[in-house]
């Protein structure tokens, strides 16, 4: 399954329309970088992916199970290391409802198998070419 999304940016600093078949969002940089601040900066994007995916995975999977869980809050910090070349995820979860421990434990080795997860932790192939 391909997922297609356009970005289009014009002359202002750095707002840009991102659209999906049918949605629209937009993304911005922060003040800080000369941006205004008017959207999701790019790095958070790439975290909201993973923090969606891990929630609406657990969703799935608790639903399934007939599991009591209430509401799932998923957070996700993404740094980057421009000097090592490295990145690192660190995601949170907390559970609401009446989920015991080992449905916790369950829940939680689940949450690395949402699609992005498997993306993120797997070998890319980025093509870029002319449109």
């Amino acid at each position: 399954d391909m997922s297609k999304v356009t970005a289009q940016i014009g002359q202002k600093h750095y707002i840009t329309t991102i659209r999906s078949s049918g949605n629209e969002i937009v993304a911005d940089e922060p003040r800080a970088e000369g941006g205004e601040d008017a959207g999701f900066a790019p790095d958070e994007l790439l975290a909201a992916s993973l923090a969606a995916c891990t929630s609406i995975t657990l969703r799935m999977y608790a639903d399934r199970k007939a599991w009591p869980m209430e509401s799932v809050e998923v957070e996700v910090n993404f740094e980057r290391d421009s000097v090592a070349k490295t990145s690192t995820i660190v995601r949170r979860i907390k559970f609401f409802g009446t989920l015991d421990d080992e449905q916790k434990h369950r829940l939680l080795q689940i949450a690395d198998k949402c699609p992005v997860h498997l993306v993120l932790t797997h070998p890319i192939t980025i093509q870029t070419a002319l449109a």
